[in-house]
């Protein structure tokens, strides 16, 4: 599986305002999507390593969204905040 990465829309930006916020210092970690999961970077910088052990980056400025059972390990290589929506 693989994350959909992409720059927003002013309307996905306006939409992702609201959503809640999550904060991770720079660190390596399995990772398991039982739900969809969408993500705007508001800053930091990522490398997702899935399953097939493909490497996907994003970072500030990027929408993300993680499909519903993907596998992956997460490389935080500058502290990441974001807003996310489960679902």
């Amino acid at each position: 599986m693989k994350p959909i990465i992409h720059k927003p829309t002013e309307e996905e930006k306006k939409e992702a305002s609201s959503w809640p916020i999550w904060e991770k210092e720079v660190s390596e970690f399995p990772w398991e999507y039982d739900i969809k999961e969408t993500c705007l970077i508001l800053e930091g910088e990522v490398t997702v390593i899935n399953e097939d052990g493909e490497e996907f980056h994003f970072g500030e400025g990027d929408h993300v969204i993680f499909p519903e059972g993907m596998k992956c390990t997460w490389r935080i290589t500058k502290d990441v905040r974001k807003h996310y929506k489960l679902g």
